[in-house]
């Protein structure tokens, strides 16, 4: 078949791989570049075994600091759009335990796939995208916190998965030493041995570049304007500059973005961006820059080695779908990079950089074909902050459920 693929984030671009791995002619849009929205200064952690949804019984208590606090990690901000509003009522209505350990249950088999997807095409490919398998440590400054996350530990053990441990303040600093000289601030962490981290754009660039090999057909900076659709198949994706391209099959991997062209064609998404933001510094300071990814679980903040950089991304805000970076944000990383890690760069340069991640209200993405769209058209979209740790099993599923129909 011809598929046309819309996005060329991690998302598009995976998808765009699994189909041409099946035989298919590929054709990618983009109204940017490669990894020009959310892929490109993500957390760059793979988070294959830690997936606790947002949406969880916990955030009741926290509302109000969510809704007034100026420094809080996770931040809602009410706008006059009422698709923030519908969005912030499923969200609320999924924060119960049922939801969450369901949602759980379903990323962790989504995130498995993906770990066995990427370590074939690994194996497949001689990718360099700044790949390390050194575990991961989620820190909690509190009791509290730290007893809820061996609760969760718990769960995610009666599903399945790789081995993580509750570890002391004291061993959670002979795992990554960069750690001790704030030993005193954490109450303990779980450590997840298999987790990775990897560089989300260097991947998205290595996709291109492989692609291109293939045959692929690139339509970049090209902003789409409509869906055409006739007699429930879609015939084509009209262009900003005029052109239509037609093909057998569409996938929508655009992101926050989705919602407005799936709206066209009779679906409604339940996606909404939640604002992120990251610095990347070089580690060339005199103290330890951790290996080890870290989370420090109450600033919402994470902490992941890409070779000889480290990338410090965090933050959570429902604040519409503005792009402007404010510079406190950016001070608000810095500050938490210097707290914990002080002397292990110079920070000469702070790379700093926001995305958009899409996030269903449950945390799980929408995969597939939807009943009252386009039969031919599949979407691959909602993946929230965990779009680079389940791209490859999520363009399997789709890639698999094109066939199958």
């Amino acid at each position: 078949m011809h598929v046309c693929v819309l996005g060329a984030g991690i998302i598009g671009l995976s998808t765009a791989f699994e189909l041409t791995q099946q035989g298919h002619r590929v054709t990618v849009v983009d109204q940017g570049g490669a990894a020009s929205g959310a892929s490109g200064g993500n957390g760059a952690q793979l988070s294959y075994d830690y997936v606790q949804p947002m949406a969880d019984p916990g955030i009741w208590a926290q509302l109000p600091k969510l809704m007034l606090s100026p420094d809080s990690a996770l931040k809602i901000r009410p706008q006059w759009d009422p698709a923030q509003w519908a969005w912030l009522l499923r969200f609320l209505k999924a924060c119960n335990t049922a939801q969450s350990h369901s949602t759980t249950a379903q990323l962790l088999r989504l995130a498995a796939q993906s770990r066995a997807a990427l370590d074939g095409w690994r194996e497949q490919e001689t990718l360099n995208f700044d790949f390390s398998s050194s575990g991961k440590l989620v820190m909690f400054r509190s009791a509290t916190a730290f007893d809820a996350a061996r609760q969760q530990l718990a769960l995610q053990q009666q599903l399945g998965g790789s081995p993580q441990h509750a570890v002391s303040a004291s061993e959670a600093c002979a795992i990554e030493p960069a750690l001790a000289p704030r030993r005193e601030l954490f109450a303990g962490g779980i450590y997840t041995p298999s987790e990775c981290a990897a560089d989300c754009k260097k991947l998205c660039e290595e996709w291109v570049r492989i692609l291109s090999t293939r045959d692929v057909q690139w339509c970049m900076g090209q902003r789409i304007e409509r869906l055409l659709v006739r007699d429930q198949q879609m015939q084509a994706v009209s262009l900003a500059s005029g052109q239509d391209i037609q093909a057998d099959a569409f996938v929508l991997c655009t992101g926050h973005t989705a919602p407005g062209l799936a709206a066209r064609v009779g679906i409604h998404l339940p996606i909404y961006p939640l604002k992120g933001y990251s610095i990347t510094v070089d580690t060339d300071g005199p103290g330890l820059a951790p290996h080890v990814s870290i989370t420090d679980s109450a600033r919402k903040v994470v902490f992941a080695r890409l070779g000889e950089r480290l990338r410090v991304a965090g933050m959570v805000e429902l604040v519409g779908h503005n792009t402007h970076i404010p510079p406190e944000r950016i001070n608000s990383l810095l500050t938490d990079t210097r707290d914990l890690f002080g002397d292990c760069s110079r920070f000469a340069d702070l790379h700093p950089w926001t995305g958009m991640r899409p996030a269903t209200p449950t945390g799980l993405p929408v995969l597939g074909r939807q009943k009252n769209g386009p039969a031919n058209l599949y979407l691959n979209t909602g993946h929230g902050g965990l779009g680079f740790t389940l791209a490859a099993g999520s363009a399997v599923q789709v890639v698999s459920a094109m066939h199958s129909h």
